[in-house]
């Protein structure tokens, strides 16, 4: 038993295939960062779980906002994956506060917020070395 977990560890992982992500990928990205934005407006509006619409509306949109980046890591790299889903979601989520009027706007949230979103498009279109 030893020797064969031994040999198995001196093995080589087999080679992956390089991901090619498709527009479908990008797509579900995209939903997925809103559905994000979604249950982190939601998790605030439930007042600690206590409200009941908000509660459900969290539970349903954080796995569905999950599987979608999951989904999207198929096709896409983690690195790049991540950083636009926490990225965009977490900009959508400043601009949805802004225009409902639960946050107040500032020069510098409007600032930092155009250079979140500016990264994000700048990771859309960065090419992974050959």
């Amino acid at each position: 038993m030893v020797r064969a977990i031994r040999a198995a560890s001196r093995r080589e992982a087999p080679a992956r295939a390089p991901k090619v992500a498709r527009r479908a990928h990008w797509i579900v990205l995209l939903a997925s960062a809103i559905l994000e934005s979604v249950w982190a407006l939601a998790l605030h509006d439930s007042r600690g779980f206590t409200e009941v619409v908000p509660t459900i509306v969290f539970f349903v949109a954080n796995p569905l906002s999950m599987v979608g980046l999951g989904y999207a890591m198929r096709g896409i790299p983690v690195s790049t994956a991540y950083a636009i889903w926490t990225g965009l979601g977490a900009a959508l989520t400043v601009g949805a506060s802004l225009l409902l009027g639960t946050e107040a706007p500032s020069v510098l949230k409007l600032v930092f917020l155009a250079g979140i979103i500016g990264c994000v498009i700048g990771l859309k279109f960065v090419k992974d070395p050959a």
